[in-house]
């Protein structure tokens, strides 16, 4: 039995939470799923946007799916992030059929160090403006680096890339690129290679395709895997993962979108994608699979919602996906 913590959170979080739990429903899986409450709403209605109580209830939980916060993100996500010493954050980039994505057949992942640089929040005001320290351990490269490494195993993939500024951030990124040198020697049959986040911004756009994994500190990589995502679709398809030793965090990239909020048309399929990476890190690989399976087959029925070129409701999207998963898991 596996103890899942699920917080919707806001906006559109509690629509595509419902979808994404909806589609879990169609496998006989041995969850217990224990709701929690961190967010606006919540902070509106107890004071803290991520009470004691939700903490705890994800501290004792094997993994977390979370829909989206709103104007608290910050205190929520990124304080979880570092409370729970969540180091990875993980975001995969695939190509979906019917989406509309700027490419296809793009398979890559960013992985994105999760708990220093300039997020640490060590700002204050100057005589004429404001200072950020931005924090860079040899530790949490290291740790980074490894995980991208071992994950370019883990799936089969060939290339891990680093992305950092060196050449002008000498002592922080220096530090970096360094333990990413010192990391690959124990991986020969990987190929290390680095580049210029400014170049890497643009070789996301013009040839996407030639990268697997790609692996930086974290500000960067929260800005290119949104870029990234932009390639097969946008936000509403681009899952995420926050992983740490003990402890794992899943949620979609998008944020509450309140302006589409009690629609019942925000996409699924970045909570739904999330869930399957949840399912592979419970070591549930075959089911993830069989999700997959089912959404590919309903988005290439033209099953889909507005922001995609579709016409279909939430509810509709998740109902035709669950049908699909049903279907192939008797078959």
């Amino acid at each position: 039995m596996y103890k899942i913590a699920v917080i919707p959170g806001d906006g559109v979080g509690k629509e595509v939470m419902d979808a994404a739990l909806h589609i879990l429903s169609g496998l006989d899986l041995d969850f217990e799923y224990e709701f929690a409450e961190a967010g606006d709403e919540c902070a509106e209605k107890t004071g803290d946007p991520l009470p004691d109580e939700t903490l705890e209830v994800i501290r004792n939980s094997d993994a977390c799916l979370f829909g989206a916060a709103g104007e608290t993100a910050a205190d929520v996500i990124v304080k979880l992030r570092r409370e729970l010493d969540l180091f990875v954050n993980l975001r995969p980039v695939r190509s979906l059929p019917g989406v509309g994505g700027l490419f296809s057949g793009l398979d890559f992942v960013i992985v994105r160090e999760n708990t220093e640089d300039l997020y640490v929040g060590l700002e204050e005001y100057t005589g004429d403006g404001a200072v950020a320290k931005r924090v860079i351990t040899r530790r949490a490269c290291k740790r980074i680096c490894k995980f991208a490494f071992d994950y370019a195993v883990d799936e089969g993939f060939e290339r891990v890339a680093a992305v950092h500024k060196a050449n002008v951030l000498k002592k922080t990124d220096g530090i970096f690129r360094e333990e990413f040198y010192k990391v690959a020697r124990n991986y020969p049959g990987i190929k290390a290679e680095d580049f210029y986040v400014d170049a890497m911004a643009m070789y996301l756009i013009k040839k996407p395709r030639e990268f697997e994994v790609i692996v930086t500190t974290n500000m960067f990589g929260d800005i290119l895997s949104d870029e990234a995502a932009a390639l097969v679709g946008g936000l509403g398809v681009a899952p995420s993962a926050n992983i740490g030793k003990k402890h794992g965090i899943f949620e979609p990239v998008h944020g509450s979108a309140p302006k589409i909020a009690g629609k019942n048309i925000a996409n699924p399929t970045a909570m739904i994608l999330s869930t399957t990476l949840m399912l592979k890190h419970l070591k549930k690989k075959k089911e993830a699979t069989l999700i997959e399976k089912a959404l590919k087959k309903t988005l290439k029925k033209g099953i889909k919602t507005p922001d995609i070129g579709g016409k279909h409701t939430t509810t509709q999207v998740a109902q035709a996906i669950r049908d699909e998963l049903i279907e192939e898991y008797l078959s």
